[in-house]
């Protein structure tokens, strides 16, 4: 469960579950808004509390799939809501379940709150605590209801599960305050990645468009890193920069671009790794046929640019159509790609804040793999 939480934005826990005194279970008691109220629980208490779940039995247990899921997933005991005699039979259920040494957890409000109010309190926790003779721990579970609300849409966000220290045979309105005074306390807490953080302030800064300007122009005359993976690898921390990240590393690739023509023109070259001989020969061809226009193959084929730049100076073709030529094809390339990245940095931004060092492993993993499989392609 814990990482279904994670996919689903995150969970953070504040407090801890205290050790049970006599080797027994206990009782927690939480808010209830969300199906994902009990993934949250079972991923933020500690396995040692080997919670169990009071369940209605008239919507877990009266459908197969249902019963089979939440048996499934969670162990449950089934409570008939509104029937004569269903605290005799949750006493009954509860007390097996303590005496193994189990954590037993029921949402009093009965039912999921659709405006994240907190509804009374049934009594039932409270005479369990009386006529078992355990504390009950209070417990809040804070964005849930966002993610998964009662008839509602999946939507990532973040979570939290808070944890109060337990109240000796409380009456139901002091565990609702409880309860209530956790949620008060403020939203869910924000859990970010410090990579996340140092990224997000670098790309926010004027040093990030220095970033993009400096690697879009390295990239034209000898870096072998290609200008689109600074928006993959800094820019998808801060969508909203990624147009002005985007102009100034168009602006830098444009620059490169021109200064390795003319530096190639007077028969001055820069290193140029991971290029092959098909790969000059290929710019040479579509150059030498088309003039300018021919740099527009370098959009989709793969040669880094600063092979059709260098070819260019060579050719001793027109600087001024040169230069206007790679400015439509920079801008159209780099374009395209930063709209993919904003699309989707913007989407993935609950998980880039808390996983952006893992992200950017993975990306630098496939941009690896992928640039050996085009030098391979070329050779």
């Amino acid at each position: 469960m814990a990482g279904v939480c994670a996919l689903a934005g995150g969970l953070s826990v504040t407090g801890d579950l205290p050790p049970s005194p006599d080797g027994r279970g206990r009782l927690l008691v939480a808010n209830h808004s969300s199906h994902a109220d009990t993934a949250v629980l079972m991923a933020g208490l500690p396995p040692s509390g080997k919670p169990v779940f009071a369940a209605a039995a008239d919507y877990w247990f009266d459908v197969w799939w249902r019963r089979l899921l939440v048996s499934g997933l969670a162990g449950a005991l089934p409570v008939r809501r509104h029937e004569r005699g269903a605290y005799a039979g949750l006493l009954q259920a509860a007390r097996g379940a303590i005496d193994d040494g189990r954590t037993v957890v029921l949402y009093p409000e009965g039912t999921r709150s659709t405006d994240g109010t907190v509804s009374e309190f049934a009594s039932g926790a409270s005479r369990l605590a009386r006529d078992l003779e355990v504390d009950v721990i209070p417990v809040a579970l804070l964005g849930t209801g966002d993610v998964l609300p009662k008839r509602g849409r999946f939507r990532p966000g973040r979570m939290e599960l808070r944890i109060a220290p337990p109240l000796h045979e409380p009456t139901p309105e002091q565990l609702r305050t409880r309860v209530t005074a956790l949620l008060g306390q403020g939203p869910a807490a924000a859990k970010t990645s410090r990579t996340w953080r140092g990224v997000h302030a670098l790309v926010d800064s004027r040093w990030g468009l220095l970033l993009a300007g400096g690697w879009g122009f390295a990239e034209a005359i000898s870096w072998p890193v290609m200008a689109e993976m600074s928006l993959v690898f800094f820019a998808a921390a801060e969508p909203a920069r990624i147009p002005k990240f985007s102009g100034a590393l168009i602006a830098g690739s444009l620059t490169g671009v021109l200064v390795t023509a003319v530096a190639a023109r007077h028969g001055r070259t820069f290193p140029a790794p991971w290029t092959t001989p098909r790969m000059w020969r290929t710019a040479a061809g579509h150059l030498a046929s088309e003039g300018s226009r021919g740099i527009l193959h370098q959009a989709l084929n793969g040669v880094p640019v600063k092979v059709y730049a260098r070819t260019a100076g060579e050719l001793r073709l027109e600087l001024v159509p040169f230069a206007g030529w790679v400015a439509v094809e920079r801008g159209a390339r780099l374009g395209a790609i930063a709209v993919g990245v904003y699309g989707a940095a913007t989407f993935l931004s609950p998980w880039l804040r808390r996983l952006y060092g893992q992200y950017l492993a993975a990306t630098g993993v496939g941009f690896t793999v992928a640039i050996r499989q085009i030098v391979r392609a070329w050779s």
